[in-house]
């Protein structure tokens, strides 16, 4: 009891000190212990005090929002250093663990921004003059209309000294004859040569373009705020802003469609920032993994020579020797007929469901059960979402739509035949990612904030491999169906790290996806374009297998007693109690479970020691 009240005297310290030094009497220490004496109600303040700074000092690229979060870092970082984990409860511990591991992720990536933004900083040579015009606004501050003019029209010409000198890169480069004087371009960064010239790579024209386009758009908000209540601002800045605007957009466009040659087309390039080892390690500490990315690279080809060996056993069943390709194609072939993808999605949902009740797997609410329905994903989604996406109550489901090109239904088609949807539907429904969602939202909430890849897509694949298990396949075409699935996770890890590494170019991971796994090559493409686009993490398409594994092995100890576990729990207490612990990393669900304090750094080593 002592040291209860000691520790939640200490947590309270910690909230009290953040809150405004004239707070109301209300809120006064005694008063906020009763009232959150927790490390939940830390994270919760933790969240509300960085939304506050995040959206005050809005601007991406300043240096100002990077030295605010630094310091709102640090600040964190001292105070959770004050908290004794060893006297706090279990589910505090865990706590208290995942937001240390928040802020020091936090603290490494803003160290990568601040790099990107030193990359990008000779191709921004506006960036300060619009970003001290939004800084003054903020400051309330009176706007200078004539000067304001003055500052305006200097981006043009700003603007078109960073276009020359990108030009007389990209000519130094070709060389007089117009042909290619290096083999090699910069690899993320530019160069600049002593005449001024800036070679500038597709990687980085990319990011500046969006840099500009969001620069754009901090300027028009400033203008917008004087526009119609300053008499003398328009009158002053109406047609200099104008200028502005439209050396702005081609800027951007010359960057995008040019340099990096985007297009908004198909045959466009595939164009991705990689992070390099350094970041990924640090990635993983955040993520409680003790591997590092070569070992898991290891760890994945000795998985997908599993898969390999499974697929020619049930090629040689189909009567195909080991012609695995063409037991592939078979599989391919066996689609739905056009209107009919729904129909089968919807009955492979309800079959899966049943699968998972019958046998007592897992606990499926009546209101999870009832509330999902299916979407038809557009041909448009379909270039990054080739096969299916878990949106929030709804599965989206890809399929050939009417206003595609003839090759492109037939390789929809074939890549969302019945025996790949037919494990891809449980994924992302039951009692894969909708019956996970349903309960991530009911316990322990706040936990969202460190929501893993590792655990949320682990979970689902964790699934494919415990229903494989199970005899969920019913014939070799399905158990090649889910052998697709289970290559396709460890590829991820294949291509994806060996980008972040430099070792392994866009299309060099396409060519790996469609020789190795079996992929049409659209949909390849299209998922090449995903893992390497900026909207996902870049360890996220890793959290597929390598969580599963974390799952599969946990499983191995706390149900089937092996590796030194205690085999106590059946398969729908486990499953039960992991839903119940939240998105969180799962070496911390496996010390809760095993009433274990949580240490600080990963050392489980769930696939076996590595050198």
């Amino acid at each position: 009891m002592k040291t209860a009240l000691w520790s939640a005297c200490a947590i309270s310290a910690l909230i009290v000190a953040a809150l405004p030094s004239g707070a109301p009497a209300q809120m006064d220490e005694p008063a906020t212990q009763r009232r959150a004496a927790s490390v939940e109600q830390l994270i919760r303040l933790y969240n509300s005090d960085r939304g506050s700074i995040q959206r005050f000092y809005d601007m991406e690229w300043s240096e100002e929002r990077f030295d605010r979060l630094e310091r709102f870092y640090g600040e964190w970082q001292a105070k959770l250093a004050a908290v004794d984990a060893a006297e706090l409860a279990g589910e505090a511990q865990v706590d208290l663990v995942l937001l240390r591991n928040e802020v020091e992720g936090a603290i490494s990536h803003l160290e990568l921004d601040r790099a990107r933004l030193k990359e990008m900083e000779g191709l921004l040579p506006f960036r300060d003059a619009i970003q001290v015009l939004e800084r003054e606004r903020r400051q309330m501050e009176q706007v200078d209309a004539e000067g304001a003019a003055g500052v305006l029209a200097g981006i043009e010409a700003k603007v078109k000294s960073a276009r020359e000198r990108i030009e007389a890169g990209r000519k130094r480069k070709k060389g007089d004859d117009g042909k290619a004087a290096r083999e090699s371009e910069p690899e993320g960064g530019a160069e600049e040569a002593d005449d001024g010239g800036i070679e500038v790579s597709p990687v980085l024209a990319r990011r500046t373009a969006a840099a500009v386009r969001e620069l754009r758009d901090t300027l028009n908000e400033w203008a917008r705020f004087y526009e119609g209540y300053e008499p003398a601002f328009s009158w002053w800045t109406r047609r200099p802003l104008a200028d502005a605007n439209k050396a702005l957009d081609e800027y951007a466009k010359y960057l995008r469609e040019t340099i990096a040659g985007l297009k908004g087309e198909d045959e466009d390039p595939l164009v991705g920032d990689p992070i390099g080892r350094e970041t990924l390690l640090a990635d993983l500490k955040q993520e409680m993994i003790a591997y590092t990315p070569e070992q898991l690279i290891a760890i994945a080809e000795e998985q997908f020579a599993w898969c390999e060996a499974e697929m020619l056993r049930a090629t040689a069943e189909m009567g195909l020797g080991d012609d695995w390709r063409g037991a592939l194609g078979k599989v391919k072939a066996a689609h739905a007929a056009p209107g009919e993808q729904d129909n089968l999605v919807a009955e492979q949902a309800r079959f899966a469901i049943a699968f998972v009740k019958e046998r007592d797997l897992v606990s499926v609410p009546e209101l999870c059960e009832e509330t999902w329905h299916l979407r038809m994903l557009s041909p448009e989604s379909q270039k990054t979402l080739p096969f299916a996406v878990y949106g929030g109550q709804y599965m989206g489901v890809a399929y050939a739509a009417e206003s595609m090109g003839h090759e492109d239904k037939l390789m929809s088609m074939r890549g969302n035949n019945r025996h790949f949807s037919r494990i891809v539907t449980p994924h992302e429904l039951i009692p894969g990612h909708h019956l996970q969602g349903y309960v991530a939202a009911r316990s322990r909430p706040y936990r969202q904030t460190f929501s893993t890849p590792f655990l949320v897509e682990g979970w689902a694949v964790y699934w494919e491999m415990r229903l494989w298990e199970l005899g969920y396949p019913l014939s070799p075409e399905d158990r090649i169906g889910m052998l697709f699935w289970r290559m396709h996770r460890c590829a991820r890890i294949i291509v994806s790290l060996r980008f972040h590494l430099d070792e392994m170019t866009p299309q060099q991971m396409i060519d790996f996806l469609v020789e190795r796994v079996g992929h049409e090559r659209s949909g390849a493409t299209s998922e090449v374009r995903r893992y390497i686009g900026g909207d996902y993490s870049p360890l996220y398409q890793c959290g597929y297998m390598v969580g599963a594994l974390q799952m599969r092995a946990l499983h191995r100890e706390l149900v089937e007693g092996e590796d030194g576990g205690r085999g106590a729990m059946t398969d729908k207490q486990f499953n039960d109690r992991v839903l119940l612990e939240g998105p969180i990393p799962i070496e911390l669900i496996r010390a809760s479970l095993r009433d274990e304090q949580p240490k600080t750094e990963a050392k489980w080593m769930f696939a076996g020691e590595r050198k």
